[in-house]
């Protein structure tokens, strides 16, 4: 079969399709694995009986339940959902938006694809335009979206070593320079996969630096503030009509229904708007329905401040103490420091073998993590930190986390220098 250069990129190998086809299997075989290599939220039971009686009233609702069924919405999104959205952020945040400020996509994958083809390849001029990472390493599932190639930029991070377990990086801001070749800058907050928490300083001085060169800032906020809350900093959530604000339903423990939310320029939302009715015709219903009256009453606010974080950084916290339990006092390794998001970060500094290599050894042993390699997509010089580092999703059931950390501390300390 002859593919177009489209059809080569995206079915050649790529971290996101090795990493949710390593998922696939592992939730769809019969075998016992330890999945702490993917995505998926935590089930809270708190939250999944919310989400029940929310199926529950829709189902109760005939008229509601036909909509979410039988009919396409407006390629924007459901317009009593934007205009609950619309609310929620004036009320509590003072934001000056509209509906046309909103647009909702299928998911937040959804949403980059279309926001980093909008910004990033060669324009009408026959300039290059490129996206901007100021902080670098980055999510695994950006690495791949832009049609064109050789359009992203990263920029190393700096490193902290706090003490003898905790690292953390920081933006490098004398290495960060928005030229005339770049489109839009880029950061999630918290940063996947580190758990990293850019501070309100750094985002306002990446927003400042970005509106002085003209060009659109855009925050993931999948994990972050005001929802799902994932998140263990107070931080303030910053809108202006040159950031591009991406939030998800997905870590609210609905990643099933497929709800991204695009906050933005109207202008920006026309195009994002514009895109989906190409794409995809319309987005799906049932997300946007089913919470729509958590967002009207500031219930989901309620729910990710005080069930969803705490659950959360619970999580964290006794990850972080099994990894020091287990691993070996020859391996020498250091943690980013957990602020947000559901991974650890694992740096190991004196393995003779690559990250790559530790994860296909893990696999082996039916533990499935990330290799950092992934992670660090963009760089302009080789960076032997890049080949060092696993990403360890804690948010799954306490005993798989417990038995792949011991198996990791087991493999780790087979191949310390």
């Amino acid at each position: 079969m002859k593919l177009s250069a489209f059809g080569e990129k995206f079915t050649s190998k790529s971290g996101i399709l090795e990493l949710m086809d390593d998922l696939g299997k592992a939730v769809s075989g019969s075998e016992h694995v330890c999945m702490l290599g993917g995505g998926n939220p935590a089930q809270i039971d708190e939250v999944r009986d919310i989400w029940k009686g929310c199926l529950d009233s829709l189902t109760k609702d005939s008229t509601k339940m036909e909509v979410s069924l039988s009919s396409y919405d407006s390629p924007q999104g459901n317009s009593s959902f934007i205009d609950a959205l619309v609310e929620m952020f004036k009320r509590n945040y003072n934001w000056n938006i509209t509906s046309e400020n909103i647009a909702i996509t299928n998911g937040s994958q959804n949403a980059f694809f279309i926001l980093f083809n909008l910004f990033s390849g060669t324009d009408s001029l026959g300039v290059k335009k490129k996206i901007l990472f100021p902080l670098c390493p980055e999510y695994i599932g950006y690495a791949d979206q832009a049609i064109e190639e050789g359009v992203f930029k990263t920029v190393p991070a700096t490193i902290h070593e706090e003490d003898e377990l905790f690292f953390k990086y920081h933006a490098d801001f004398s290495r960060i320079s928005i030229g005339d070749d770049i489109g839009a800058v880029c950061v999630s907050r918290p940063t996947n996969p580190t758990g990293n928490v850019l501070t309100d300083e750094e985002i306002r001085t990446l927003a400042d630096m970005a509106e002085k060169a003209g060009v659109p800032f855009i925050i993931d906020n999948a994990y972050g503030s005001p929802f799902p809350g994932i998140i263990f900093q107070d931080v303030t959530p910053l809108w202006n009509n040159n950031i591009i604000l991406s939030m998800s339903l997905s870590k609210l423990g609905l990643p099933s229904v497929r709800t991204g939310i695009v906050v933005a320029d109207k202008e920006i939302i026309k195009a994002v708007s514009a895109c989906n009715a190409i794409v995809s015709l319309a987005n799906g219903n049932i997300g946007q329905i089913i919470t729509e009256p958590l967002f009207r009453s500031d219930e989901i606010l309620n729910i990710s401040r005080n069930i969803i974080r705490p659950f959360y950084q619970k999580k964290s916290e006794r990850a972080v103490s099994l990894l020091k339990e287990t691993m070996s006092s020859h391996v020498d390794f250091r943690i980013h420091r957990s602020e947000g998001a559901i991974f650890l970060w694992i740096w190991f500094k004196n393995l003779s073998i690559s990250s790559r290599e530790l994860y296909e050894r893990l696999k082996k042993r039916r533990v499935i993590v990330v290799p950092g390699e992934y992670f660090f997509f963009g760089l302009e010089e080789a960076w032997a930190h890049s080949t060092q580092c696993i990403r360890l999703n804690y948010a799954q059931d306490d005993a798989l986390v417990e038995e792949g950390i011991r198996i990791l501390a087991e493999e780790a300390e087979k191949v310390v220098l």
